[in-house]
């Protein structure tokens, strides 16, 4: 999940990817992706909501045109899945086809645009596990920032980008954003 700086105390320290790098990124990661699964037969990409699901479309998009083959892509909403806000007695509603297809046997690949401390991660797979039960479950991030609180690790990394507890990531996709670009800003308070 990009973190969003609303608070005016933020510089920006410097673009880290350009929209012709994030595209060559995502070519990259679909390759890595096709290799690794031998093919696309069982494979489904679901993207994290807001900005892993550009990140899963792109993807699933790219692998499509390598195997000659759709790939099935699907999105989770995360957010009553939260540990970090205060939802306490609030079990989420999980609609069955909400992703869009069966994930029961698939090999499947969670996309976000950044990986932090692993809790967005984390509830994402609590969510993934109550529409089903997949074969195999596999992470591709744009950017991995450091600082886990939760042992999960990343199958596919965009960009390794060691960071400051201070430093934000902030990813910008044409779908969501209307501009395309990875920056990094800094708190300056």
């Amino acid at each position: 999940m990009s973190e969003e700086p609303n608070h005016p105390s933020l510089r920006t320290k410097g673009r880290l990817m350009s929209a012709s790098e994030i595209e060559r990124t995502l070519v990259r990661l679909a390759h890595q992706i096709v290799e690794k699964s031998n093919g696309s037969e069982d494979l489904a990409l679901i993207g994290i909501k807001r900005r892993g699901v550009p990140l899963a479309e792109r993807l699933a998009k790219l692998i499509a045109g390598i195997e000659k083959r759709p790939v099935d892509t699907g999105t989770l909403d995360i957010q009553f899945y939260r540990d970090d806000l205060s939802t306490a007695g609030i079990r989420p509603v999980v609609t069955p086809g909400a992703i869009g297809f069966d994930v029961a046997g698939r090999d499947v690949v969670l996309c976000d645009d950044v990986l932090y401390t692993g809790r967005t991660i984390r509830a994402a797979l609590d969510a993934l596990f109550d529409h089903g039960r997949p074969r195999r479950v596999q992470l591709a991030v744009l950017i991995d920032r450091g600082h886990r609180e939760l042992p999960i690790e990343a199958t596919y990394v965009g960009k390794q980008v060691p960071t400051s507890s201070r430093e934000i990531i902030e990813v910008k996709f044409h779908e969501v954003d209307n501009d395309e670009q990875v920056l990094l800003v800094e708190r300056t308070d």
